[in-house]
């Protein structure tokens, strides 16, 4: 997953947007729901759609997918059914570092692994070198929008990105410091199960990060001021 910025830039002529940090009953009562909750599921279907973009490009994974291929060649289980039980694994250690799940979590749990699996259902990896890496720049930059979709909407961060957090919050250590430490280490134990890397792990791990910053602007939901259990929008 992407490093979760903390705030967005203002639109001229219309009020401030930024990223707030809301309980998960707060996010559902900060309103504009009809439009939050298309946009998490819509980001949250891409983000399992450029999964399968880069496992059909078949020239390295995301970090995370990286694990995902390795731990699915020793368990007769599906990539998306491995993304759909890590998030569960890691959802675990939320609980001793005291991090609260939202709606968006649950969500991103369940959403993105059944999407990717659907879509390596329906999409055929290609011969020719050019299509594979069109299909691995595209789920690269369709990562980053499926990012800033779901992030935007506001309704809970993704397990692996409130692992990161709660790592940095607990430890003291920055974000960049620790999300670097959890990449290389899951990347470490992928290879060693006999998962993917390629050139397309170093292509996300390099523009994952811009490509969402540069587009949460876009996507990100004002939230409305009003009681919100202590956690006003801007």
């Amino acid at each position: 997953m992407s490093s979760i910025p903390t705030s967005t830039a203002s639109v001229p002529g219309r009020s401030p947007r930024a990223l707030v940090d809301l309980g998960p009953v707060a996010q559902l009562r900060a309103g504009r729901l009809a439009r939050r909750l298309p946009q998490l599921y819509v980001g949250l279907f891409l983000y399992g759609v450029s999964l399968a973009m880069m496992v059909r490009g078949a020239l390295g994974l995301a970090p995370w997918d990286v694990l995902h291929s390795g731990f699915i060649r020793h368990v007769p289980m599906s990539l998306g059914q491995a993304v759909v039980l890590f998030s569960f694994v890691v959802l675990v250690l939320w609980i001793p570092l005291r991090e609260m799940p939202g709606l968006g979590t649950i969500s991103n749990a369940l959403v993105v692994g059944v999407s990717a699996d659907v879509t390596l259902a329906v999409l055929a990896q290609p011969d020719a070198v050019w299509a594979r890496i069109s299909l691995m720049v595209g789920g690269v930059v369709l990562c980053g929008a499926a990012s800033a979709l779901y992030i935007g909407a506001q309704l809970g961060r993704g397990p692996r990105d409130g692992l990161m957090t709660g790592l940095a919050r607990r430890t003291g250590l920055s974000l960049r410091l620790v999300r670097t430490a959890l990449e290389v280490g899951v990347v470490v134990i992928g290879l060693l199960l006999g998962g993917r890397l390629g050139i397309g792990t170093v292509a996300y791990a390099l523009a994952i990060g811009p490509l969402t910053q540069l587009m949460l602007p876009w996507f990100t939901v004002g939230l409305a001021r009003g009681p919100v259990g202590g956690d006003p929008a801007p």
